[in-house]
């Protein structure tokens, strides 16, 4: 018997257009499964779909609207890959009232709500898997990332209180805690070489950590063989929370 197969599965996967969506993506695709890609930018989520052979949806599932019509698209889901885009950077203090609430909306509403959307179907079926990617932020902040910081724990621990409802329903809720990975993101937030070289040489790895190896642990979590696994939390950190 093969392991680490998904054919028949079928996944949705969001913020799949680039970085470690795609990458998540890619790898459910090469494991078998059928992947439908949501974002918000057409154009860049059709040249990454047709790149990786995934349907695709122009959807901000940061709505009720766009889960819905993502949702709508994808069909049967067995697979949830939550992946919102991070909050912009700011001081704590300074966090304005339009900025908790897109937040909100955007990294925590967007995860409860396509969780709430997929359940029945996994739960009717005994077998689903939804993983949220979140980040190494949830257990140990960065100053600079408030909202962030406060909605990727929202989400860690309300999947893990998910996972004690619905486990005996051959359901599995976990999160993948990124550290400094090469995304476009981190790019925007350590633009200054100097900088970023300072940051690779206090993560025990010495370096940052790539998209695709985010992306696999992803993609162990919606295997068979990751099936007695839920509720928890995967550091994928080169090291950084040691």
């Amino acid at each position: 018997m093969s392991l680490f197969q998904l054919n028949g599965k079928r996944a949705l996967v969001t913020g799949g257009s680039r970085g470690i969506g795609l990458a998540a993506a890619h790898d459910l695709i090469r494991l078998g499964a059928q992947v439908t890609l949501a974002a918000r930018n057409e154009d860049v989520l059709r040249r990454a779909a047709d790149a990786i052979g995934a349907r695709w949806v122009v959807a901000d599932v940061g709505t009720q609207e766009g889960v819905a019509s993502a949702v709508e698209a994808a069909g049967q889901v067995d697979i949830l890959v939550s992946n919102a885009g991070g909050p912009p950077p700011a001081q704590p203090s300074a966090v304005t009232e339009e900025a908790w609430a897109q937040g909100f909306q955007t990294t925590f509403m967007s995860t409860a709500r396509l969780a709430t959307a997929v359940l029945p179907g996994m739960r009717e079926r005994r077998w689903g898997r939804i993983i949220a990617v979140t980040s190494l932020t949830v257990g140990r902040p960065a100053l600079n990332l408030p909202v962030s910081n406060a909605m990727r724990a929202a989400v860690t621990n309300h999947l893990r209180t998910l996972a004690l409802e619905v486990a005996a329903d051959g359901v599995t809720c976990n999160t993948v805690a990124p550290g400094y990975t090469a995304t476009e993101r981190l790019n925007a937030l350590h633009a200054d070489p100097a900088d970023a070289e300072r940051l690779k040489a206090r993560i025990p790895a010495r370096r940052f950590g790539e998209p695709n190896e985010v992306g696999a642990a992803v993609a162990f979590l919606a295997t068979n063989e990751a099936a007695y696994i839920t509720g928890q939390e995967i550091l994928v950190d080169g090291g950084w929370s040691i």
